[in-house]
């Protein structure tokens, strides 16, 4: 499963800067390690939107180890698409302990 970068540009001082965001959390804190990102820096931490905002020299070591590049409403897709399975492997989880009772 792989992680992906943006095409936004966003001026932030004198960078600009995009987001990274991964299928799992693992894959997004994996690739952060590998570019150099402290975790402290990771926004929406346990959501369906948990990514990074990294500047374009990242985006560009990202896309070097192995990154996909995606349009910024690609990303808003994949944010959804997190979203809706999370809810139901909690919707899941939740079903599961009940019948266990």
């Amino acid at each position: 499963m792989p992680v992906y970068v943006d095409d936004m540009r966003a001026p932030l001082g004198r960078m600009t800067m995009c987001h990274m965001v991964a299928d799992t959390s693992k894959e997004l804190y994996e690739m952060g390690v590998r570019i150099n990102l402290r975790r402290q820096w990771v926004q929406d931490i346990g959501t369906a939107r948990e990514h990074y905002d990294i500047s374009l020299g990242k985006r560009e070591l990202a896309l070097k180890y192995g990154a996909v590049e995606i349009t910024r409403r690609e990303l808003l897709g994949k944010m959804k698409e997190k979203g809706e399975t999370n809810g139901r492997e909690s919707t899941e989880a939740s079903n599961q302990r009940v019948h266990q009772r």
